[in-house]
């Protein structure tokens, strides 16, 4: 039973790829897959509910390897395949931990994950505590962002959680420009005007129409993940 000073009662948490690479310059880093469970299983231990969709950067992703030529569909095709390896590696790790986690795949892996269909995603929720939903969309063009505003829809998620190395989303770079503008609320419509570069456009087009609230914040702060589960203000949102 979700603690009522929760307002959520299932999360969609996007991370990506790149957060599993930790240290390293690709690949998985134990100690940030482990880091990684640890704060999820915070929120399961609470009663709250996790959709989690994981990017596939730090194996392969179409716009880091374009000098090789390759066609879109088929560099499109091998970045959802390095989804499905983050995803097993995930739910291995969080059943080690006594979390109950089931893995969907929408590119048809059928000897290592189950294909995913809505419905099947959303039984899962009446035996697990975290659904993973591998391969992105199942079709080239579209960004695991895409990908986790769509099944956080179809799983009816509360709130979508973008899981980012930045405390707050900015009109620019805070990196390279002292006077970026941070924002701690922002609407759809602006971040779609702006150009905001906080993740795929299409995704976010998506939760406007459906009235999905957003909220990007830093996720290398443990305590971050608990401190939205129990309602406090942290990082963007967007709605």
């Amino acid at each position: 039973m979700t603690p009522k000073k929760s307002p959520y009662h299932r999360i969609m948490l996007k991370l990506s790829g790149e957060v599993l690479a930790g240290q390293q310059s690709s690949g998985i880093e134990g100690a940030t897959l482990e880091k990684l469970c640890k704060n999820i299983r915070q929120v399961t231990v609470i009663g709250v509910q996790v959709a989690l969709v994981i990017g596939g950067g730090n194996f392969w992703r179409f716009r880091d390897q374009q000098q090789l030529g390759l066609d879109r569909t088929i560099s499109d095709s091998m970045g959802m395949m390095a989804t499905v390896m983050n995803a097993v590696a995930m739910v291995e790790k969080l059943t080690s931990m006594d979390i109950r986690a089931k893995a969907f795949s929408a590119l048809p892996v059928p000897s290592i994950l189950d294909t995913y269909t809505p419905q099947k995603a959303r039984e899962a929720f009446m035996t697990y505590d975290v659904v993973l939903c591998a391969g992105g969309t199942g079709s080239p063009y579209f960004t695991t962002d895409s990908a986790a505003a769509l099944r956080a829809l179809e799983l009816q998620c509360d709130v979508f959680l973008k899981a980012t190395k930045v405390d707050y989303v900015c009109d620019k770079d805070p990196k390279k420009h002292a006077d970026a503008k941070k924002f701690t609320h922002v609407s759809y419509q602006q971040v779609l005007e702006l150009g905001l570069e906080v993740m795929d456009l299409t995704a976010v087009s998506l939760c406007m129409d459906n009235k999905l609230p957003i909220i990007v914040f830093n996720m290398e702060k443990s305590e971050n993940l608990m401190h939205i589960i129990n309602g406090k203000q942290i990082g963007t949102s967007i709605s």
